[in-house]
Formats: C-alpha cells, structure tokens, sequence
C-alpha cells in the first residue's frame, strides 16, 4: 500500500530570521498579521498603541490594548533565555498599573522564572493577567520558516472564577451571585459551539463584553430586569455594539448613515441609542427573557450567540474603516 511522503519537521535558530530584538525581532511582532498570531496564542485580540513606550522609569517593547476591554497590555521580548532583569521590569509594570495583561516572550524560560510567574498569576487578582511564552521557529525541508508561540505559564482562570463566586458567596448579592454563575455558562456554552466570538473572564455583572478588533469598540451581552424598549420593569437579554472615547459621537453618526446597509446585512433592526448627556452610544438588539429562570438559560445564551456572531461578521470590517488617530498625549501609568 502506497502513502504519501511526510516531510520533517526542522527547528530554526531564531537569529536567522532575527539578527536583534529591537530591529528585528520587536518590528516584527508589531505587524498586525503577527500580533493577531499572538493574541489567538492567549486568547486576547490586540491592537497595536506603539512600540517602545515609557512606562514610569522604563520603556515597553510593545504596548497594545486588549479590545475586549480597553486595558494595556505590555509585551516584553528576549531572543534569548529569560533574566531577573527582565523579571523586575514585569514586576515593576504590575506595580504601577491598576489594570494591564504582561507578556512575556523569550527563546527559553528558565524553571525558576517559569515559577515565579506561575507565583504571581496565582496571587494577583483578576486585573492582572501574567503570561510566559517561548517563540520558535519551525520549517518543513525548504519551505518557508512558521513561527510558533508556546504559552509556559498563563493566569489560572478556572480557579479565579472559583474564588470570584466564593467572594459573591459572602460579600455580593444573591443577585450578582446569579449574574456570575449567567456569564461562567454562558462562557463554556460559547466555547462549547466553537464561537469564533470570545468572552471575557465572568463577573458578578448585568454585562458582559466581546471584543470585535479594535480598543473603544466592543460587543455586549446583556442581562436586565429592565425593558429598553418600554423603559419599564422587565426581564430581557440584550447584545449591542458600544462605542465609546472622544470620538463615539461621529461614529455613531457615521455608522447611523449606513443604517439602511447594516440592518439589512444583520437581518434584524438596531436600537439606535446616542444621549446627549454621554459620551458613549449603542446600537443593540433585544429579545424579553427572564434570565432569573436558569432551565430558559440554553434558549437565552443560543440567541445571545447568534446575534453576537451576526453583529460581529457585520461591524468588525465595518469598524476597521472608521478608525480615528488617537492623541500621543495619553500618559498610561496608573490607568487603565
């Protein structure tokens, strides 16, 4: 019986495709096709704020945002096996920020720093997200050299939302125990269906948040015991996209005189909603459902699904045409 001849695979020094970090190796990683390869190795879609950014006494190799959420996230890069220096200045990092996720990529990890980030993902709270990668590079005979990100430690976020609900347990409502345990399965069922729409960590919340490919613009999943529509007392869910930043203002208005294509290309109608008194705006869909009742929960988190995957085909390319620079002005130490 005949078979198909398998090549092998072949492992690449990094310095031949990387002579430096700082010319080589940080440009590179800075490339959106490259960040995205990053963030589908953490689970975080980034976009790219700048490359050698202060932050208090030092300077970032790269600073992005995870657009889920608007919070930094820093990325620090060794051609080489990981240092204590290196270490101090993740540590330095946490320290000074009041939200941030910190990456950290190098040829190899040594056991010890392995282990101290293994430390510090297990006694930081849910605002601060440590990873450890190492980088490889990979080819098949002559084929062209594929980089390769594997993760050596990440935040542990099983046990994270295990002692959020047992914070809930004793300090929060029944109320805000019942929105957690809502967005921890309505997290599994996504992952569950092969979503190609992420949800972040589950919080004791009315709300939920997806990125969609860029910072100031998210999806929402909602749950309320207030009716958007009528303004009155009762249950519905909601997903919505939610603009905000100095610029929402004239994206709404840009995306609102797209209104008649993007309904269409939905398949259902929008909320169009743009107080006055705020800087933010939403566009949202909404369906009555009483997610107090957890046996209608499957029903809710498959409309939730199929509305967040439609929204999230139609804005994203959508979005990426009405980005707007932002100002180099913005000081991000100690915010977040």
């Amino acid at each position: 019986m005949s078979t198909q001849p398998l090549g092998r695979l072949q492992k690449v020094d990094l310095r031949t495709a990387w002579t430096s970090e700082s010319s080589g190796f940080t440009p590179w990683l800075a490339q959106e096709e490259n960040l995205k390869l990053l963030g589908e190795a953490i689970g975080i879609e980034l976009e790219l704020e700048s490359q050698e950014k202060e932050v208090g006494p030092f300077r970032a190799d790269i600073l992005c945002k995870d657009t889920a959420n608007d919070n930094w996230v820093l990325i620090e890069n060794q051609l080489e096996r990981t240092d204590h220096i290196h270490l101090g200045q993740l540590i330095t990092y946490a320290a000074g920020l009041n939200a941030v996720t910190i990456v950290w990529i190098a040829e190899r990890f040594t056991e010890e720093h392995r282990a101290a980030m293994d430390w510090l993902n297990e006694r930081t709270d849910e605002k601060i997200n440590l990873f450890g990668l190492e980088i490889e590079l990979w080819r098949i005979g002559d084929s062209p050299i594929a980089p390769k990100f594997n993760i050596i430690s990440q935040p542990n976020d099983w046990s994270r939302t295990v002692q959020q609900a047992a914070a809930a347990a004793v300090g929060v409502s029944e109320h805000k125990q019942l929105q957690l345990r809502f967005w921890t399965a309505f997290k599994k069922y996504m992952e569950d269906k092969g979503s190609f729409v992420r949800c972040q960590k589950p919080l004791p919340q009315h709300w939920t948040n997806h990125a969609i490919g860029r910072s100031g613009v998210h999806l929402n999943s909602i749950v309320s015991t207030w009716n958007s529509e009528t303004n009155v007392k009762g249950s519905e869910i909601r997903a919505q996209l939610y603009i905000d930043g100095p610029d929402a203002k004239q994206e709404f208005a840009a995306l609102e005189k797209q209104k008649v294509t993007i309904e269409k290309s939905l398949g259902f109608p929008l909320a169009w909603h743009n107080p006055a008194n705020k800087v933010m705006c939403r566009l949202s869909t909404r369906k009555d459902a009483d997610f107090l009742n957890e046996a209608l929960w499957l029903q809710q988190f498959e409309w939730l699904r199929e509305r967040l995957e439609t929204m999230h085909k139609v804005f994203a390319p959508i979005m990426k045409t009405l980005q707007i620079e932002q100002s180099d002005s913005n000081d991000i130490t100690g915010t977040a």
